[in-house]
Protein backbone atom coordinates (compact mmCIF):
# COMPACT_ATOMS: atom_id res chain seq x y z
CA UNK A 1 0.00 0.00 0.00
CA UNK A 2 1.32 3.46 -0.88
CA UNK A 3 0.19 7.01 -0.40
CA UNK A 4 1.33 10.27 -1.94
CA UNK A 5 0.44 12.30 1.17
CA UNK A 6 2.90 13.20 3.90
CA UNK A 7 2.46 11.49 7.28
CA UNK A 8 2.92 13.05 10.73
CA UNK A 9 6.29 11.29 10.91
CA UNK A 10 7.57 12.71 7.63
CA UNK A 11 6.14 16.17 8.38
CA UNK A 12 8.35 16.27 11.48
CA UNK A 13 11.50 15.12 9.65
CA UNK A 14 14.53 17.41 9.80
CA UNK A 15 17.96 17.02 8.29
CA UNK A 16 21.16 16.81 10.31
CA UNK A 17 22.67 20.26 9.85
CA UNK A 18 26.00 19.34 11.42
CA UNK A 19 26.39 16.34 9.10
CA UNK A 20 25.62 18.54 6.09
CA UNK A 21 28.22 21.07 7.21
CA UNK A 22 30.82 18.37 7.87
CA UNK A 23 30.25 16.94 4.38
CA UNK A 24 30.74 20.37 2.82
CA UNK A 25 33.95 20.93 4.75
CA UNK A 26 35.28 17.47 3.83
CA UNK A 27 34.64 18.00 0.11
CA UNK A 28 36.21 21.48 0.39
CA UNK A 29 39.51 19.89 1.40
CA UNK A 30 39.85 18.53 -2.15
CA UNK A 31 41.43 21.47 -3.95
CA UNK A 32 41.57 23.69 -0.87
CA UNK A 33 43.36 27.02 -1.36
CA UNK A 34 45.46 29.02 1.09
CA UNK A 35 42.76 31.70 1.29
CA UNK A 36 40.09 29.26 2.37
CA UNK A 37 38.50 28.63 -1.00
CA UNK A 38 38.55 25.76 -3.47
CA UNK A 39 40.19 25.30 -6.88
CA UNK A 40 38.79 22.13 -8.42
CA UNK A 41 38.48 22.57 -12.17
CA UNK A 42 36.27 20.27 -14.21
CA UNK A 43 37.69 16.88 -15.20
CA UNK A 44 41.02 17.36 -13.44
CA UNK A 45 42.44 14.86 -10.98
CA UNK A 46 40.99 16.93 -8.14
CA UNK A 47 37.58 16.70 -9.78
CA UNK A 48 38.08 12.94 -9.97
CA UNK A 49 38.74 12.85 -6.24
CA UNK A 50 35.61 14.87 -5.52
CA UNK A 51 33.52 12.66 -7.78
CA UNK A 52 34.85 9.49 -6.19
CA UNK A 53 34.02 10.85 -2.72
CA UNK A 54 30.45 11.58 -3.84
CA UNK A 55 30.11 8.10 -5.35
CA UNK A 56 31.42 6.47 -2.16
CA UNK A 57 29.09 8.48 0.07
CA UNK A 58 26.01 7.77 -2.04
CA UNK A 59 26.81 4.06 -2.32
CA UNK A 60 27.12 3.97 1.46
CA UNK A 61 23.63 5.55 1.50
CA UNK A 62 22.33 2.60 -0.55
CA UNK A 63 22.30 4.21 -3.98
CA UNK A 64 23.08 2.77 -7.36
CA UNK A 65 25.26 4.90 -9.66
CA UNK A 66 24.77 5.81 -13.31
CA UNK A 67 27.39 7.76 -15.27
CA UNK A 68 26.47 9.03 -18.72
CA UNK A 69 28.58 9.74 -21.78
CA UNK A 70 29.36 13.34 -20.78
CA UNK A 71 30.31 12.30 -17.24
CA UNK A 72 27.15 13.37 -15.41
CA UNK A 73 26.67 11.24 -12.27
CA UNK A 74 23.26 10.11 -11.03
CA UNK A 75 22.96 8.46 -7.60
CA UNK A 76 19.60 6.68 -7.37
CA UNK A 77 17.64 5.69 -4.27
CA UNK A 78 14.88 3.34 -5.33
CA UNK A 79 11.24 3.99 -4.48
CA UNK A 80 8.35 1.60 -4.12
CA UNK A 81 7.22 2.28 -7.71
CA UNK A 82 10.10 1.72 -10.10
CA UNK A 83 7.94 2.86 -13.02
CA UNK A 84 7.61 6.40 -11.67
CA UNK A 85 10.11 8.96 -13.00
CA UNK A 86 12.63 10.02 -10.39
CA UNK A 87 12.34 13.15 -8.29
CA UNK A 88 15.83 14.59 -8.60
CA UNK A 89 18.06 17.22 -7.11
CA UNK A 90 21.70 18.20 -7.55
CA UNK A 91 24.16 20.70 -8.92
CA UNK A 92 27.90 20.61 -9.64
CA UNK A 93 31.19 20.15 -7.78
CA UNK A 94 33.59 21.77 -10.25
CA UNK A 95 34.70 25.26 -9.22
CA UNK A 96 36.20 28.46 -10.51
CA UNK A 97 40.02 28.69 -10.34
CA UNK A 98 39.54 30.80 -7.21
CA UNK A 99 36.19 29.43 -6.12
CA UNK A 100 34.42 28.85 -2.84
CA UNK A 101 33.16 25.95 -0.76
CA UNK A 102 29.44 26.33 -1.46
CA UNK A 103 28.72 27.25 -5.10
CA UNK A 104 27.33 24.04 -6.60
CA UNK A 105 28.71 21.87 -3.83
CA UNK A 106 25.83 22.81 -1.52
CA UNK A 107 23.21 21.60 -4.00
CA UNK A 108 24.90 18.22 -4.40
CA UNK A 109 25.50 17.61 -0.70
CA UNK A 110 22.07 18.91 0.32
CA UNK A 111 20.70 16.16 -1.92
CA UNK A 112 22.95 13.61 -0.22
CA UNK A 113 21.77 14.82 3.19
CA UNK A 114 18.13 14.34 2.12
CA UNK A 115 18.88 10.69 1.31
CA UNK A 116 20.75 10.16 4.58
CA UNK A 117 17.87 11.70 6.55
CA UNK A 118 15.32 9.43 4.91
CA UNK A 119 17.55 6.43 5.61
CA UNK A 120 17.86 7.41 9.28
CA UNK A 121 14.07 7.64 9.57
CA UNK A 122 13.38 4.48 7.59
CA UNK A 123 11.23 6.41 5.11
CA UNK A 124 10.71 5.02 1.63
CA UNK A 125 9.37 7.20 -1.14
CA UNK A 126 6.99 6.10 -3.88
CA UNK A 127 8.98 7.63 -6.72
CA UNK A 128 12.74 7.00 -6.85
CA UNK A 129 15.03 9.85 -5.77
CA UNK A 130 18.18 10.85 -7.62
CA UNK A 131 21.05 13.18 -6.79
CA UNK A 132 22.90 14.58 -9.82
CA UNK A 133 26.42 15.86 -10.31
CA UNK A 134 26.48 17.79 -13.58
CA UNK A 135 29.72 18.02 -15.55
CA UNK A 136 31.57 21.31 -16.14
CA UNK A 137 28.93 23.75 -14.94
CA UNK A 138 31.43 26.55 -14.37
CA UNK A 139 33.01 26.52 -17.82
CA UNK A 140 36.35 27.54 -16.33
CA UNK A 141 38.32 24.88 -18.16
CA UNK A 142 36.02 23.96 -21.04
CA UNK A 143 33.29 25.84 -22.88
CA UNK A 144 30.35 25.85 -23.18
CA UNK A 145 29.37 26.43 -19.58
CA UNK A 146 26.73 24.17 -17.98
CA UNK A 147 28.02 21.51 -20.32
CA UNK A 148 26.60 18.36 -18.75
CA UNK A 149 23.09 19.69 -18.27
CA UNK A 150 23.21 21.38 -21.69
CA UNK A 151 23.92 18.06 -23.38
CA UNK A 152 21.20 16.42 -21.28
CA UNK A 153 18.64 19.01 -22.43
CA UNK A 154 19.82 18.90 -26.05
CA UNK A 155 20.98 22.51 -26.27
CA UNK A 156 24.16 21.24 -27.94
CA UNK A 157 25.30 17.79 -29.01
CA UNK A 158 27.37 15.26 -27.12
CA UNK A 159 29.86 15.34 -29.98
CA UNK A 160 30.30 19.11 -29.66
CA UNK A 161 30.87 18.83 -25.92
CA UNK A 162 33.34 15.93 -26.17
CA UNK A 163 35.36 17.83 -28.80
CA UNK A 164 35.79 20.96 -26.65
CA UNK A 165 39.41 21.56 -25.64
CA UNK A 166 41.12 23.44 -22.83
CA UNK A 167 44.05 25.85 -23.19
CA UNK A 168 46.46 22.91 -23.34
CA UNK A 169 44.57 21.26 -26.18
CA UNK A 170 43.14 18.47 -23.99
CA UNK A 171 39.64 17.49 -25.07
CA UNK A 172 36.68 16.77 -22.82
CA UNK A 173 36.60 13.24 -24.24
CA UNK A 174 40.23 12.63 -23.30
CA UNK A 175 39.84 14.23 -19.87
CA UNK A 176 36.79 12.07 -19.05
CA UNK A 177 38.71 8.95 -19.98
CA UNK A 178 41.73 10.07 -17.96
CA UNK A 179 39.73 10.47 -14.74
CA UNK A 180 37.62 7.34 -15.27
CA UNK A 181 34.26 9.04 -15.74
CA UNK A 182 33.58 8.43 -19.43
CA UNK A 183 30.26 6.69 -18.88
CA UNK A 184 28.22 4.62 -21.29
CA UNK A 185 24.67 5.71 -20.37
CA UNK A 186 22.83 8.01 -22.81
CA UNK A 187 23.63 11.66 -22.03
CA UNK A 188 20.70 13.41 -23.74
CA UNK A 189 16.99 13.03 -23.17
CA UNK A 190 16.59 12.80 -26.93
CA UNK A 191 18.93 9.79 -26.92
CA UNK A 192 17.14 7.96 -24.14
CA UNK A 193 18.41 9.56 -20.92
CA UNK A 194 15.60 9.32 -18.33
CA UNK A 195 13.40 12.36 -17.78
CA UNK A 196 12.77 13.42 -14.21
CA UNK A 197 9.32 13.70 -12.71
CA UNK A 198 10.58 16.81 -10.91
CA UNK A 199 13.93 18.51 -10.37
CA UNK A 200 15.00 20.80 -7.52
CA UNK A 201 18.32 22.61 -7.11
CA UNK A 202 19.42 24.15 -3.83
CA UNK A 203 22.03 26.89 -4.18
CA UNK A 204 23.57 29.87 -2.47
CA UNK A 205 22.08 33.01 -3.97
CA UNK A 206 25.41 34.35 -5.30
CA UNK A 207 24.00 37.84 -4.83
CA UNK A 208 23.09 40.21 -1.97
CA UNK A 209 19.27 40.34 -2.12
CA UNK A 210 18.39 37.81 0.60
CA UNK A 211 21.06 39.01 3.02
CA UNK A 212 20.09 42.64 2.44
CA UNK A 213 16.45 41.82 3.25
CA UNK A 214 17.43 39.54 6.16
CA UNK A 215 15.36 36.70 4.69
CA UNK A 216 16.76 33.16 5.03
CA UNK A 217 15.17 31.57 1.98
CA UNK A 218 14.45 32.50 -1.62
CA UNK A 219 11.74 30.73 -3.61
CA UNK A 220 13.18 30.86 -7.12
CA UNK A 221 10.53 31.41 -9.77
CA UNK A 222 12.88 31.46 -12.75
CA UNK A 223 16.16 32.78 -14.13
CA UNK A 224 17.06 35.87 -16.10
CA UNK A 225 17.58 35.48 -19.81
CA UNK A 226 20.97 36.47 -21.15
CA UNK A 227 22.41 38.01 -24.30
CA UNK A 228 26.18 38.38 -24.57
CA UNK A 229 28.01 40.39 -27.22
CA UNK A 230 31.50 41.14 -28.47
CA UNK A 231 31.76 44.76 -29.62
CA UNK A 232 34.68 46.00 -31.73
CA UNK A 233 35.22 49.73 -32.23
CA UNK A 234 37.79 50.58 -34.90
CA UNK A 235 39.30 54.05 -35.35
CA UNK A 236 42.87 54.97 -36.17
CA UNK A 237 46.05 55.08 -34.10
CA UNK A 238 47.81 58.43 -34.08
CA UNK A 239 50.36 60.36 -32.04
CA UNK A 240 48.81 61.81 -28.89
CA UNK A 241 50.69 65.08 -29.19
CA UNK A 242 50.47 66.37 -32.76
CA UNK A 243 46.86 65.23 -33.41
CA UNK A 244 44.23 67.85 -32.47
CA UNK A 245 41.19 66.61 -30.57
CA UNK A 246 38.77 67.56 -33.33
CA UNK A 247 40.65 65.47 -35.90
CA UNK A 248 41.05 62.28 -33.88
CA UNK A 249 39.51 58.91 -34.68
CA UNK A 250 39.69 57.76 -31.06
CA UNK A 251 38.25 54.27 -30.70
CA UNK A 252 38.39 54.37 -26.91
CA UNK A 253 36.45 57.64 -26.67
CA UNK A 254 33.63 56.10 -28.73
CA UNK A 255 33.81 52.80 -26.85
CA UNK A 256 33.53 54.39 -23.41
CA UNK A 257 30.39 56.25 -24.51
CA UNK A 258 28.92 52.91 -25.60
CA UNK A 259 29.89 51.32 -22.28
CA UNK A 260 28.00 54.04 -20.44
CA UNK A 261 25.02 53.37 -22.66
CA UNK A 262 25.10 49.71 -21.57
CA UNK A 263 24.72 50.79 -17.94
CA UNK A 264 22.03 53.36 -18.77
CA UNK A 265 20.07 50.75 -20.72
CA UNK A 266 20.05 48.39 -17.75
CA UNK A 267 19.06 51.17 -15.34
CA UNK A 268 16.05 51.94 -17.52
CA UNK A 269 14.96 48.27 -17.29
CA UNK A 270 14.75 48.00 -13.52
CA UNK A 271 14.15 45.95 -11.45
CA UNK A 272 15.10 43.07 -13.75
CA UNK A 273 17.59 44.59 -16.17
CA UNK A 274 21.32 43.93 -15.85
CA UNK A 275 24.07 45.40 -18.02
CA UNK A 276 27.76 44.68 -17.59
CA UNK A 277 30.96 45.42 -19.47
CA UNK A 278 33.38 42.92 -17.96
CA UNK A 279 36.23 42.68 -20.48
CA UNK A 280 38.05 45.40 -22.39
CA UNK A 281 41.05 45.29 -24.73
CA UNK A 282 42.59 48.52 -25.99
CA UNK A 283 45.01 48.60 -28.95
CA UNK A 284 47.84 49.43 -29.01
CA UNK A 285 47.49 50.25 -25.30
CA UNK A 286 50.33 52.73 -25.27
CA UNK A 287 50.48 55.89 -23.14
CA UNK A 288 51.04 58.36 -25.97
CA UNK A 289 49.10 56.69 -28.80
CA UNK A 290 45.45 57.45 -29.56
CA UNK A 291 43.71 54.04 -29.41
CA UNK A 292 42.89 52.65 -32.83
CA UNK A 293 40.79 49.67 -31.74
CA UNK A 294 38.82 48.64 -28.67
CA UNK A 295 37.18 45.26 -28.09
CA UNK A 296 34.77 44.88 -25.18
CA UNK A 297 32.06 42.54 -24.01
CA UNK A 298 28.45 43.28 -23.11
CA UNK A 299 26.36 41.08 -20.82
CA UNK A 300 22.64 41.90 -20.85
CA UNK A 301 20.13 40.07 -18.62
CA UNK A 302 16.40 40.41 -18.14
CA UNK A 303 13.48 38.44 -16.72
CA UNK A 304 11.59 38.38 -20.02
CA UNK A 305 12.41 38.23 -23.71
CA UNK A 306 10.64 41.51 -24.42
CA UNK A 307 13.05 43.29 -22.08
CA UNK A 308 16.05 41.55 -23.63
CA UNK A 309 14.86 42.57 -27.08
CA UNK A 310 14.52 46.22 -26.01
CA UNK A 311 18.05 46.15 -24.62
CA UNK A 312 19.38 44.53 -27.79
CA UNK A 313 17.73 47.15 -29.98
CA UNK A 314 19.06 50.01 -27.88
CA UNK A 315 22.63 48.67 -28.02
CA UNK A 316 22.50 48.32 -31.78
CA UNK A 317 21.04 51.81 -32.19
CA UNK A 318 23.79 53.27 -30.03
CA UNK A 319 26.45 51.45 -32.05
CA UNK A 320 24.95 52.69 -35.31
CA UNK A 321 24.90 56.24 -33.99
CA UNK A 322 28.53 55.98 -32.84
CA UNK A 323 29.74 55.25 -36.35
CA UNK A 324 27.37 57.67 -38.10
CA UNK A 325 29.94 60.47 -38.01
CA UNK A 326 32.42 58.38 -39.96
CA UNK A 327 35.25 58.55 -37.43
CA UNK A 328 34.90 55.00 -36.14
CA UNK A 329 33.36 51.72 -37.23
CA UNK A 330 31.46 49.52 -34.78
CA UNK A 331 30.86 45.80 -35.14
CA UNK A 332 28.45 43.96 -32.81
CA UNK A 333 28.42 40.17 -32.59
CA UNK A 334 26.00 38.34 -30.32
CA UNK A 335 27.85 35.35 -28.84
CA UNK A 336 25.35 33.88 -26.35
CA UNK A 337 21.59 33.79 -25.99
CA UNK A 338 19.85 32.05 -23.10
CA UNK A 339 16.10 32.68 -23.01
CA UNK A 340 14.56 33.50 -19.64
CA UNK A 341 13.60 30.41 -17.66
CA UNK A 342 10.23 30.20 -15.93
CA UNK A 343 10.08 27.41 -13.38
CA UNK A 344 7.11 25.07 -12.93
CA UNK A 345 4.43 26.69 -10.74
CA UNK A 346 3.68 23.43 -8.93
CA UNK A 347 7.34 23.00 -7.93
CA UNK A 348 7.67 26.64 -6.93
CA UNK A 349 4.62 26.04 -4.73
CA UNK A 350 6.27 22.92 -3.26
CA UNK A 351 9.26 25.04 -2.21
CA UNK A 352 6.91 27.57 -0.60
CA UNK A 353 5.13 24.75 1.26
CA UNK A 354 8.47 23.48 2.54
CA UNK A 355 9.37 26.95 3.80
CA UNK A 356 5.99 27.32 5.48
CA UNK A 357 6.31 23.95 7.24
CA UNK A 358 9.70 25.01 8.54
CA UNK A 359 8.35 28.39 9.67
CA UNK A 360 10.91 30.20 7.52
CA UNK A 361 10.42 33.73 6.19
CA UNK A 362 10.77 33.53 2.43
CA UNK A 363 10.48 35.66 -0.67
CA UNK A 364 10.06 35.00 -4.39
CA UNK A 365 13.27 35.69 -6.26
CA UNK A 366 14.57 35.41 -9.83
CA UNK A 367 18.04 33.97 -10.36
CA UNK A 368 20.43 36.36 -12.01
CA UNK A 369 22.94 33.60 -12.77
CA UNK A 370 22.75 30.57 -15.00
CA UNK A 371 22.41 27.17 -13.31
CA UNK A 372 22.03 23.57 -14.44
CA UNK A 373 18.37 23.89 -13.42
CA UNK A 374 17.84 26.28 -16.33
CA UNK A 375 18.65 23.52 -18.81
CA UNK A 376 16.86 20.78 -16.87
CA UNK A 377 13.73 22.97 -16.86
CA UNK A 378 13.48 22.41 -20.62
CA UNK A 379 12.91 18.69 -19.99
CA UNK A 380 11.06 18.44 -16.65
CA UNK A 381 9.22 20.51 -14.03
CA UNK A 382 11.93 22.40 -12.13
CA UNK A 383 12.48 24.88 -9.33
CA UNK A 384 15.31 26.18 -7.17
CA UNK A 385 15.90 27.06 -3.53
CA UNK A 386 18.21 29.95 -2.61
CA UNK A 387 19.90 30.63 0.71
CA UNK A 388 21.93 33.77 1.51
CA UNK A 389 25.68 34.01 1.10
CA UNK A 390 27.78 36.49 3.05
CA UNK A 391 27.92 39.92 1.39
CA UNK A 392 26.47 38.33 -1.75
CA UNK A 393 29.97 37.18 -2.74
CA UNK A 394 30.53 34.10 -4.90
CA UNK A 395 33.12 32.92 -7.44
CA UNK A 396 35.61 34.00 -4.80
CA UNK A 397 37.70 32.18 -2.21
CA UNK A 398 36.03 34.15 0.59
CA UNK A 399 32.56 32.90 -0.43
CA UNK A 400 30.71 32.02 2.79
CA UNK A 401 27.31 30.90 4.08
CA UNK A 402 26.01 30.19 7.56
CA UNK A 403 25.38 26.59 8.71
CA UNK A 404 21.92 27.66 9.87
CA UNK A 405 20.89 28.97 6.46
CA UNK A 406 22.32 25.93 4.69
CA UNK A 407 20.42 23.59 7.00
CA UNK A 408 17.20 25.58 6.54
CA UNK A 409 17.43 25.36 2.76
CA UNK A 410 18.13 21.63 2.96
CA UNK A 411 15.07 21.09 5.15
CA UNK A 412 12.94 22.88 2.57
CA UNK A 413 14.48 20.67 -0.14
CA UNK A 414 13.67 17.55 1.89
CA UNK A 415 9.99 18.40 2.20
CA UNK A 416 9.62 19.67 -1.35
CA UNK A 417 11.05 16.40 -2.67
CA UNK A 418 8.83 14.34 -0.38
CA UNK A 419 5.78 16.26 -1.55
CA UNK A 420 6.59 15.37 -5.14
CA UNK A 421 7.82 11.80 -4.59
CA UNK A 422 5.15 10.64 -2.14
CA UNK A 423 5.72 8.41 0.87
CA UNK A 424 5.26 4.65 0.75
CA UNK A 425 3.22 3.55 3.76
CA UNK A 426 4.30 0.50 5.75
Amino acid sequence: MTTDTLTPITTALAINGQRLWDSLMTLAQIGATDKGGVSRLALTDLDRQGRELFVRWTREAGCTIRVDAIGNIFARREGSDAARPAVATGSHIDTQPTGGKFDGNYGVLAGLEVLRTLNDAGVRTVAPLEVCVWTNEEGSRFVPVMMGSGVYAGDFTLETALAAVDRDGISVEHALQAIGFAGSAPAAVADGAPRFGAYFEAHIEQGPVLEDADIPLGVVTGALGQRWYDVTVTGQEAHAGPTPMRLRRDALQAATALMQEVVATAMDEQPDGRGTVGYVQVYPNSRNVIPGKVVFTVDFRHANDEGLSRMDARLRQACAAAQAGGRVQVQVEQTVYYPPAHFAPELVAAVRHGAERAGLPHVDIVSGAGHDAVYVARTAPTSMIFVPCKDGISHNEIEDASPEHLAAGCNVLLHAMLEQAGVAAT
